[in-house]
This record gives C-alpha cells, sequence and structure tokens, in this order.
C-alpha cells in the first residue's frame, strides 16, 4: 500500500504561490481579451513573485523535512528562495518596459513567424505586446525555487527542466536581430540538454552506489561504505551538471552567446536569477550529501574557480559588445562563488555557506542593475550594445552613466559597494580553509578583470561621443515606471549593502544552516 507523504502547505506556501501565479497565466493567456492582457499578466506574475518573496519572509527561522522528505525548509533555502523571488520581480518589471510604446518592446508578436519574413518585418511596428513571457518567466521562477530546497537528486533534476525549458524558449523571442536570438535559444536548448543528461546520469551512478536518491541517505551511506567509485563519478556528473547552468568555465560556452542573443531583460534574468539558483543546488549537494568527504569534492571545484575566474577575466578584456564582457564577467564571477563554496569545509561553521549567499544576493542586484542601464541605450536597431556607442555617453546622459558606472565598480569589487563586501567574505571564507593560493589567483583576475569595465567608464566621461549623423550615435531613453523602480531599488541596494552590509550579513550567517 502506498502512503501519501506528509505535506506542510505552510512550508510549501512559496512554491504554491509562484506555481499557482503560473497555472493562472496560462488560463488569461487563453481566455482574456489580448488588448487588455498584458497589465493583467504582469500583476498575476508580480503577485506570485512578491506572495512568494512575503512567505519566505514568513517561514524565517523554520526548519523541517517536508513532502516525504524531498523537499527541505531550512534557513539556506528560505534565503535563496527570498533572493530568487525578489530577483525574479524586479526582471519582471524589466520585462514590462516599454509596454506603453509596443512597437519598442523587447519581445516579439509572434514567435511563430520566420524571422526575416514579410510577416515579420510587418509585426516590428504592430501595437501588440508580447504577454506569454510572463507566465514561462514564473513557471521559471518556480523551478529555481524548487531547486534551491530540493533534497532529493530527482527532485532536483525535476526542478532543473522546469527552469530551464521556459528559459530555452524566451531567450529566442527578441523582437529584433531575430535570427541572433534564436541561434542564442537552440544553442541554449542543445547544450542544455547535454547538460541534463550529464545531470541524471550522474543520478543514476549514485542511486547505484547508495541505493537512494535522497541526500540525506547518500551522506549516510558515504560515512558507513567509504570511498566507492561509482559515487565519485556520479558526484562529478552531477556537478558538471550544475556547473553549466551557473556558467562556470569550461561549462561556459552557451554563456556568451545565450546573453548577446537573448531580449535584454531576459538576459538579466538569466545572469542575476539561474546563477543564484544553481549555486544554491551545489551547496546542498556538496554540504548535505558529501559535506563530510569534501576531499572528493574539493579538489575539482579548486581547479575549476581558477579555470572560470582566468577564462572570465582574460577572455573578458577582448569583447567590444557589453553584452558579452557582461557574460564574461559572469563566468568570472561565477569563479569568484567557487571560492566561498572552498570555504564550506569540513567544519561545517556556516562562515562559507554565509559569505556566498550574501555574493550571490549582491552580483545579483548589481547584474540586474547593469543590464536595466543597458535597456536604456538604443540604436535603430535595439539596444547600442557596442563599445564604441558609449563613448562620450556622460556628455549626453549624466545620470544614466553615474548609475551605470555604480554598478560596473561594483562589479569590479571597488571599496563602498555591494561587490566589494561580498568578494572580501567569501574571500576570507576561503582563507579561513586554508585555501589562501586560489584566492591570490582571485585577487589577481580581480584586476585583470576592473580593466575592462574600468575601460566603459573611461570611454562614457573622457571620450568624444560619436555623431549622430555618423549611425554610431545612440540615443538614451527615457525610463519608464518599471525601469525607474528596477533602477533605484539596485543602486540604493548596491551602495547600502556596500556601506553598511552588517544586517544584511548578519540575517546571512543566520540563515547559513541546511537540514537533511
Amino acid at each position: 500500500m502506498i502512503e501519501a507523504p506528509d505535506l506542510s502547505l505552510a512550508a510549501l506556501a512559496p512554491l504554491l504561490f509562484v506555481f499557482g501565479a503560473a497555472c493562472v497565466g496560462v488560463i488569461v493567456e487563453a481566455f482574456w481579451p489580448r488588448d487588455t492582457r498584458h497589465p493583467v499578466q504582469l500583476a498575476v506574475a508580480l503577485v506570485g513573485a512578491l506572495g512568494a518573496l512575503v512567505c519566505t519572509l514568513l517561514l524565517a527561522g523554520s526548519g523541517e523535512i517536508t513532502a516525504g522528505g524531498a523537499l527541505a525548509v531550512d534557513g539556506a533555502g528560505l534565503f535563496l528562495q527570498a533572493t530568487v523571488a525578489g530577483l525574479g520581480a524586479l526582471s519582471l518589471l524589466l520585462f514590462a518596459e516599454r509596454s506603453l510604446d509596443p512597437a519598442r518592446s523587447a519581445f516579439v508578436v509572434s514567435a511563430a513567424v520566420p524571422a526575416g519574413s514579410p510577416r515579420d518585418r510587418e509585426l516590428l511596428t504592430v501595437q501588440r505586446v508580447q504577454t506569454e513571457v510572463y507566465p514561462l518567466a514564473s513557471f521559471a521562477i518556480g523551478g529555481m525555487m524548487l531547486f534551491v530546497a530540493a533534497n532529493d537528486l530527482l527532485i532536483m533534476f525535476v526542478a532543473l527542466e522546469v527552469l530551464s525549458l521556459p528559459l530555452y524558449l524566451i531567450s529566442g523571442l527578441a523582437r529584433r536581430r531575430r535570427l541572433l536570438s534564436q541561434e542564442a535559444a537552440v544553442k541554449y536548448f542543445l547544450l542544455g540538454a547535454f547538460a541534463s543528461a550529464f545531470f541524471l546520469y550522474g543520478l543514476a551512478l549514485v542511486y547505484g552506489a547508495t541505493g537512494s536518491v535522497r541526500l540525506a541517505d547518500i551522506r549516510a551511506a558515504n560515512l558507513a561504505g567509504g570511498t566507492d567509485v561509482l559515487l565519485v563519478l556520479g558526484l562529478a556528473l552531477l556537478i558538471v551538471g550544475l556547473l553549466f547552468k551557473a556558467s562556470v568555465a569550461p561549462f561556459h560556452t552557451w554563456t556568451p552567446d545565450v546573453y548577446q542573443g537573448a531580449p535584454t531583460p531576459v538576459t538579466a534574468f538569466m545572469a542575476a536569477c539561474t546563477k543564484v539558483a544553481a549555486f544554491g543546488a551545489i551547496l546542498r549537494l556538496l554540504y548535505v550529501a558529501f559535506g563530510t568527504a569534501e576531499w572528493t569534492w574539493r579538489p575539482l571545484i579548486y581547479a575549476v574557480a581558477i579555470v572560470s575566474m582566468v577564462v572570465g577575466a582574460v577572455l573578458g578584456l577582448t569583447q567590444t559588445d557589453l553584452k558579452r564582457m557582461l557574460a564574461y564577467s559572469s563566468i568570472a564571477h561565477a569563479g569568484f562563488l567557487l571560492t566561498g563554496v572552498i570555504g564550506l569545509g569540513a567544519a561545517g561553521d556556516g562562515s562559507g555557506l554565509a559569505a556566498t549567499m550574501f555574493y550571490l544576493l549582491t552580483y545579483g542586484l548589481t547584474t540586474l542593475g547593469a543590464f536595466a542601464v543597458l535597456t536604456l541605450v538604443r540604436d535603430g536597431d535595439g539596444e547600442a550594445t557596442h563599445l564604441s556607442q558609449w563613448a562620450g555617453l556622460a556628455s549626453r546622459s549624466p545620470l544614466t552613466a553615474a548609475v551605470m558606472t555604480l554598478f560596473l565598480l561594483a562589479l569590479a569589487g571597488i571599496p563602498l559597494t555591494a561587490g566589494f563586501t561580498g568578494k572580501f567574505a567569501v574571500f576570507r571564507a576561503a582563507i579561513g580553509e586554508g585555501a589562501w593560493p586560489l584566492v591570490l589567483v582571485a585577487v589577481l583576475t580581480s584586476a585583470v578583470a576592473a580593466f575592462f569595465y574600468l575601460r566603459v567608464i573611461v570611454l562614457m566621461y573622457f571620450s568624444s561621443p560619436a555623431r549622430a549623423d555618423s549611425g554610431r550615435g545612440p540615443t538614451v531613453g527615457v525610463p519608464g515606471l518599471p525601469t525607474t523602480v528596477v533602477l533605484a531599488i539596485t543602486a540604493t541596494a548596491t551602495l547600502a549593502l556596500g556601506i553598511v552590509p552588517g544586517s544584511v550579513l548578519d540575517v546571512a550567517e543566520r540563515a547559513a544552516i541546511f537540514v537533511g
């Protein structure tokens, strides 16, 4: 006889909110009149994300295993879920930008129309707004929140697919540069399928070695049986699948092309939220299932962190497209985050876990703000992403240049910004575990990466602006209310978490608990 698992509806409330909003969005898409559908879809998606955020805050301090042991509601999971929900709500506001002028929307009116066809060119000026992106984004947010709470490898795989499939679709929905966007979506889908296969094969090997897919059972089998070749191989394949989602080198090849080709609001969503979800799953897997056998994963993470930092910093120097530059910045930051993972250590004091969670929050806010600024600088083909088009931006729009400078300095890790505080926290945790050579590499690559951030600042302030009649002089748009809200929140948080980060760091330290 099959017994129904115990379910705690209170513990599942954040997931119920966001998945419920996604399902309501599908119904709205099917039955609501097209003319008034956009504000309804935006409201439903925001209610789901913000409702999930409020539920995670109300659950703070709780710790339990629910859904028959498949889901863990603990401090770390709730902190990461709140981060995903908050960043997801801000991303949804970016999706809604330019909705009052549908012809300038970031999303294509009809994705089924062949790129470059007469109908496709006609739809560029149609006064309709794409609304399917909202339920798709809600499903992705729900998958990310489930991903960081999964206490079971099978549930983790399901969550991986739930968050990935909507992203494959919305990556190919750019209104302009359609072929580039569709190419990005196909690359993302194919490489994502390989990563999912790696994860699933690793799951099978771990199950063969331990007889269970529960993280706690895997830990118990690991303690009882010692080293098992199947277990080590399975762990390696699981980590490969997760490192792909985290865009860590050498599993990063999809990142520059997808960041460049996807609609910029979608790129911001992926850069901020997917990073949090992927590292949340990595932290839970290593901390709960293999925490006491760190020698099995520490050398791998050590090597991958160095490769990711070097690849991101060095190749970022060669980029002339801002979105590709931010993609390599993301790869470098993934390496910095892995120094915090190294800082987990065997002692389990939570310092490395808290530092990594804080870094994920600061990086998500900063990169979301940077992409929000990027949506404002435009030319006839959409966003002006080539570096030469940003020359002299400060003379045309001093406020836009100042806000972008803040975010770039934060990404570079300059003091008095959130980026510096996050890097300092993870580096300190890694040094506490004796990983000072890794921190030395991280500091050196941070100095290298600072060059391409400062290059943009020099262009904005110390270069002559491109002439408008040369075809290279973009316009700086006035942000609508959604983007203004995003920029205000992200800029304020970037400053506040750099100047007075103590309260948020304390919250992260109190939340640095995994139950399993």
